[in-house]
């Protein structure tokens, strides 16, 4: 059974062809914030994006036709529980219409994935997107009545290495308690316990550390002032694609800045030092959420690359547990396993609602 994986995110798009469980390829290509934020909204990346796809399959003498499943990343529709589920026209829509809130490429994987699913009459999937919600009631609160925390992380990667590292202690996912770490394009950090993501950091929605492309964590009335000269659409965008790194240097490829530190320009090494520091920072958090009981802290994603991240979060936070590194992820691995799982009868296939997981609590109504 032949399967392409589709994996859009903020900064790169990754394509794979399994035969089974056999890779045949796996290419990413790396899209700076530049030519991304020529497209006024991720919708409009389709067209862009799908061209990638197709690009890559047939340097690789790869033909659409021959594929017998095709699997997308996800997120952006209606928060789902986690697993693999069937893409259809309701899902799909969703995802395009962001239902959940949120606009982050991930879902062009769903788009993409349906797309090529209706025009060979082949079926697809998605697994763990990015909007999967496993929220104790306690993280959701806010000091507004009716605003509520959203579950927004890299799901995906998250629970693939949490359960490898559980794997590697001799124990199930679901017997442990974890903080991970995507850090990447991206960042989020979650507190896992017993196979559940119970908290967060909502990585596209002004939440958390900041990244290569995102604002992260500003204060309210700081946020207020910057709306008095710009507009929502413009917050919302750096909120995901133009935050970060792209605000104060004006390229997402964290290599290009990275340089910059190794030749210590002044900026660059306070901006770089600082995501770091917000990285710990958010990890104490979550080791408050898990109450001290962390057995990994688990640091994931293509930054994990640069041994100075790495060693700079050991200083801060190794007291709290030991530190595991998974760099790069293991996304494209996972969507194809799972995904032959289910299509195999091994694992359950989810149906999607077009509802919620959460909807509010009886005081709301």
């Amino acid at each position: 059974m032949r399967l392409l994986v589709i994996n859009p995110g903020s900064t790169s798009t990754k394509v794979s062809v399994f035969d089974d469980d056999e890779a045949l390829f796996t290419e990413s290509v790396f899209h700076d914030a530049p030519v991304l934020l020529s497209f006024p909204t991720v919708n409009a990346q389709l067209p862009f994006r799908k061209k990638v796809v197709i690009d890559l399959l047939s340097k690789h003498g790869v033909k659409l036709s021959s594929i017998d499943v095709f699997v997308g990343r996800g997120g952006c529709a209606f928060s789902q529980r986690a697993g693999v589920m069937a893409i259809d026209r309701r899902l799909a829509e969703d995802t395009r219409d962001d239902k959940g809130g949120s606009d982050h490429p991930a879902k062009l994987g769903v788009m993409m994935a349906y797309d090529f699913s209706a025009e060979f009459s082949r079926p697809a999937f998605t697994l763990n997107p990015t909007n999967v919600d496993e929220y104790d009631d306690v993280a959701r609160i806010t000091g507004l009545k009716g605003v509520y925390r959203r579950a927004q992380s890299h799901v995906l990667n998250q629970k693939a290495v949490a359960r490898l590292q559980a794997e590697k202690m001799g124990r199930r996912y679901e017997e442990c308690s974890f903080i991970v770490c995507h850090i990447d394009g991206g960042i989020t950090i979650s507190a896992h316990k017993n196979g559940r993501m119970i908290d967060g950091t909502e990585g596209a929605g002004g939440d958390g550390p900041f990244t290569p492309t995102r604002l992260g964590s500003i204060p309210l009335m700081e946020t207020a002032r910057y709306l008095e000269n710009h507009t929502p659409e413009e917050l919302e965008a750096m909120c995901s694609r133009s935050g970060g790194f792209v605000s104060h240097f004006g390229t997402s490829d964290s290599d290009k800045v990275h340089a910059l530190v190794e030749n210590g320009d002044e900026h660059a090494v306070l901006v770089w030092d600082a995501m770091v520091y917000q990285i710990a920072k958010s990890i104490g958090a979550m080791a408050a959420v898990l109450s001290g009981h962390v057995d990994s802290i688990i640091l994931t994603g293509g930054l994990v690359r640069f041994s100075d991240i790495v060693e700079k979060i050991r200083q801060r936070t190794e007291w709290i547990a030991p530190v595991a590194l998974y760099p790069g992820e293991v996304e494209q691995e996972e969507l194809a396993h799972e995904v032959l799982a289910a299509i195999h009868g091994k694992q359950e296939i989810n149906t999607y609602t077009g509802h919620p997981v959460f909807s509010g609590f009886s005081w709301d109504s």
